[in-house]
């Protein structure tokens, strides 16, 4: 049998003649049509039942491939309907013995029938229902026994008359009786099952036409007596092919329904509960007409009345019962709805105040409670809207706020954020913005045309923000380098908030703690830088970079003590590019890291090749610079320490210098000059004593070596404070133990009064310019002339 898909709108495919319908209708009307003969004239009894030969197989075949997924309950309709077929070829069987007992029905083929039918019933109890409550289940129960007593009373009324002629006589008797209460209990079984547990995923229409099976079954076997005169016919002559046609007219109805949604199960509906009231309605009518004509069975008529108004005003306690506890329930529920409406409008007032709050966290920076840089964009974007140019944005950004927040921990670090957010929203113009734009970086909107008012207000906040601010118990100083630029016609927020950025870092290069106001040479100096690191990056690629040595020489006796490494660069177009242009490029743009990497490892090659080449006469230490963002850099020191292990230089003969500004912020900067000494790295301070907390350092790093910066040497041999300078900064050396560089030693006059204010070691163009390794090595195997 081919199963064809449902219709995309979810409907069942329409009835098309299938072979087995074209069978059994065929069947139907040729018992029909002999049936209507035999009514008239007399048939072989054996031709009538030659039709169920047929019409049962193709009936059960059609049940038993029906189901797909709900084949159980129609293979249990298929074996019913066998077992119904069987009985009725031991009808036949009963019918053929005799003549004189034609509409004999033995106790056998009764069994058998009924055994088919019992099957048909265990079918249907299998099927799923939907749940009820017990007191729908009490109500159902008793509407369905009113309609049974009804259904027996009125039967009993109209065939008792018949049937009494019919179980006295020899056409038939009590087993042709249950036969029929059997089918047609059946039919009142599944109008049950349909009406009050739902058909579950049977369809519906099939359950009905299963229904009507056992109706037609029923039905005929009531009609027995009536071909009493006629032997040679038998009901089950048309009533088995008209079910069996019936009964595929279902099985096709559940193989087009199969893959359609099944309609929702219902509680039994309005006309199900009005039944009962006619049930007395109709066996009060039927007991007035028994009593006038004053019928035999009147009696029987009398209690099926009485029983039915029983079961009736039974139900209609419990009904007028559950009505009155879901009287009580639907208060109760009123009041429990009242208490939440209550609740929901609570819940309501605090959602609005939530949905405001978040409204203001979206705007507005959660640790200062300034603006953010989406409300600082749209409020310049506004401004900017209008076409005035009358206004200016300053970026402010703290100089070594890293350090406090490394030093002190993070809630101090918060507490100064919202320190300097008070000190900018107290003293900036009235009508500016403030925002906080992420970290330690501030931004200001300041409106109106005068560029003086605007420089003015960034100097008293300058000023402000040098004073000490109070900060989870601390007093702490900050500076700030603030970047100013000005509104011009056609400028977006993006713009304008670029330029100020680009003028704030114009102040740190400054030396910080300043502010400055933009101007287009910033951007052809960062242009520049771009460029400059852009060719930069390929002079990493293509080997343009090379390191000069210059010598630290022992300045008693002059000999080569160590080397520090300087990085040169020859441009194939430009030619050779200063360190003091391209190393700022770097610092900037975060090449600083390759470009240190390369060249401590080119260094420690190359004092390895020393080692190995010159033995004693090699250089004793490498010393090679460090920036601040390489210190910052996580696993710096396991990166050195790779280095020396693949290049073979012994850990003490190389030297990280770093500055001051690099290791003042504390923090990983101090962490990782730690790590390094682990190793066996010695660290030099260089270009010491410019810094405000150079003496404070000796105490927080592990320094070994300090090279006093050029500014000190300069002036060494003009007396006075001066000389005090470097003077003191020898004994400091001395008393902690480190070695001190003085660099930048131009003339024998600066040596000869370094020498005698206790120096030992110095490099400087007194005694060697930067040298290239070969001019190096000339230099160590030879003894300067000069000391």
């Amino acid at each position: 049998m081919n199963v064809t898909s449902p219709p995309s709108d979810g409907s069942v495919t329409p009835l098309r003649l299938t072979a087995p319908l074209a069978i059994t209708a065929g069947l139907v009307v040729v018992a029909a049509l002999w049936f209507a003969v035999g009514l008239v004239y007399r048939t072989p009894a054996l031709l009538g039942w030659s039709t169920l030969l047929v019409s049962v197989p193709v009936a059960a075949t059609s049940s038993w491939r029906a189901g797909g997924p709900q084949r159980t309950f129609w293979r249990y309709v298929s074996v019913g309907l066998v077992l119904v077929g069987c009985g009725a070829m031991s009808n036949a069987r009963d019918n053929l013995v005799g003549v004189d007992r034609n509409q004999h029905v033995s106790g056998v083929t009764s069994a058998i029938y009924l055994s088919g039918l019992l099957v048909m019933m265990i079918g249907l109890l299998r099927i799923p229902g939907i749940r009820r409550t017990g007191g729908a289940w009490t109500r159902f129960g008793l509407d369905i026994a009113t309609v049974i007593v009804t259904t027996i009373t009125f039967a009993w009324h109209l065939v008792y008359p018949r049937w009494e002629s019919w179980f006295a006589g020899s056409a038939g008797d009590t087993w042709s009786a249950l036969t029929v209460v059997g089918g047609g209990f059946i039919c009142v079984f599944a109008f049950i099952k349909v009406a009050f547990t739902g058909t579950g995923p049977i369809d519906r229409r099939a359950l009905h036409l299963l229904a009507l099976t056992g109706a037609v079954g029923a039905g005929g076997g009531s009609l027995a007596p009536l071909l009493a005169s006629r032997p040679h016919l038998n009901t089950s002559h048309l009533i088995l092919p008209a079910t069996c046609l019936v009964l595929c007219l279902a099985a096709d109805r559940q193989v087009r329904a199969l893959g359609v949604p099944p309609p929702p199960d219902r509680l039994p509906g309005r006309r199900l509960s009005v039944m009962p009231y006619a049930a007395v309605v109709a066996t009060g009518a039927l007991l007035l007409v028994s009593t006038i004509q004053d019928s035999a069975d009147v009696v029987v008529v009398a209690v099926g009345a009485i029983t039915v108004t029983v079961l009736v005003a039974a139900r209609q306690i419990i009904a007028l019962r559950d009505n009155a506890a879901l009287l009580q329930e639907l208060d109760a529920r009123l009041h429990d709805n009242a208490r939440l409406v209550k609740q929901l409008d609570s819940r309501l007032r605090d959602l609005h105040s939530y949905q405001r709050k978040l409204a203001h966290q979206a705007g507005h920076d959660a640790l200062t409670g300034l603006a953010n840089r989406t409300v600082f964009a749209e409020a310049t974007t506004t401004a900017l809207g209008g076409g005035s140019v009358a206004l200016s944005v300053a970026v402010i950004d703290l100089d070594n706020f890293k350090g406090i927040n490394d030093q002190l921990g993070h809630a101090v670090g918060d507490a100064l954020l919202q320190a300097v957010a008070a000190v900018l929203t107290a003293h900036v113009p009235a009508g500016s913005t403030v925002a906080r734009l992420g970290g330690d970086e501030y931004a200001l909107l300041l409106h109106g045309t005068d560029q003086a008012a605007h420089e003015s207000a960034l100097n008293t906040l300058t000023a402000e923000l040098r004073r000490p601010l109070q900060a989870a118990g601390h007093d702490l100083v900050v500076e700030a380098s603030i970047g100013l630029a000005g509104a011009r016609p056609g400028d977006t927020a993006a713009e304008l908030l670029r330029r100020a950025d680009v003028s704030m870092y114009e102040a740190k290069n400054q030396g910080k703690g300043r502010f400055s106001v933009y101007t287009s040479a910033m951007d052809q100096r960062g242009a520049e830088q771009a460029r400059v690191a852009a060719d930069l990056r390929t002079a990493l690629d293509t080997g343009q970079l090379h390191l000069v040595y210059q010598p630290i020489v022992d300045i008693t006796d002059g000999s080569l003590y160590g080397v520090e490494a300087l990085v040169r660069w020859n441009h194939p177009e430009r030619g050779p590019i200063s360190p003091a242009e391209f190393i700022p490029a770097a610092e900037r743009t975060g090449l600083i890291v390759p470009l240190g990497a390369w060249i401590l490892a080119e260094a420690c090659t190359q004092a390895a090749r020393w080692q190995f080449e010159l033995g004693p006469d090699a250089p004793a230490i490498v010393s090679v610079n460090v920036s601040a963002r390489q210190l910052r850099e996580a696993g710096f020191a396991a990166d050195v320490a790779a280095v020396l292990h693949r290049t073979g230089l012994p850990a003490h003969r190389l030297t990280i210098e770093v500055t001051e500004t690099a290791v003042f912020d504390g923090g990983t900067a101090v962490e990782t000059l730690h790590a390094l000494k682990a190793l066996g790295v010695a660290v030099a301070l260089d270009d010491f004593g410019t810094g405000h907390s150079s003496l404070g350092l000796l105490r927080t790093c592990p320094v070994d070596l300090l090279k006093v910066d050029k500014s000190f040497v300069d002036t060494v041999t003009h007396g006075g404070e001066h000389a005090v300078i470097a003077a003191a900064l020898i004994d400091i050396s001395n008393g902690l133990h480190l070695r001190a560089v003085a660099e930048g030693v131009e003339t024998p006059e600066q040596a000869a009064e370094l020498r005698r204010l206790g120096y030992r070691y110095a490099q400087g163009y007194h005694y060697a310019r930067p040298l290239l390794p070969a001019d190096l090595e000339r230099h160590a195997l030879r003894r300067p002339a000069h000391a």
